[in-house]
């Protein structure tokens, strides 16, 4: 099992909203950027108008266990933000992780020797 550090700045978020490849699925967008370091970063963005914060972390909770299930199988040395989009009803835990899979899988995340 790897360690992932969270990112946390400020500035690192806007340097990956800004300048990482992203892909957007129908409850999360993730943003990608290599870090020329050999531990993933990981960042979970959420806004106000997600809901109460309840809601807000329940959210957060699923995806930094989808994260969790899936980091052992991702190249290293990236920055890797979650952003997670409004939607009317929370998702059930099976639906974040096949969207998980295949956001990562469509930006190319998926290290196939392991």
């Amino acid at each position: 099992m790897k360690k992932t550090v969270s990112i946390k700045k400020n500035y690192e978020f806007t340097r990956l909203f800004k300048k990482g490849n992203f892909y957007v699925g129908k409850y999360m967008v993730i943003y990608v950027l290599n870090n020329r370091k050999k531990v993933d970063r990981l960042g979970i963005s959420m806004g106000s108008k997600f809901g109460n914060s309840v809601r807000r972390n329940r959210m957060k909770r699923l995806i930094r266990e989808n994260y969790r299930l899936n980091e052992d199988n991702l190249k290293d040395g990236k920055d890797i933000i979650i952003s997670a989009r409004l939607t009317e009803n929370l998702p059930e835990f099976s639906e974040l992780k096949k969207e998980m899979k295949y956001l990562l899988k469509k930006l190319d995340l998926f290290d196939q020797e392991k």
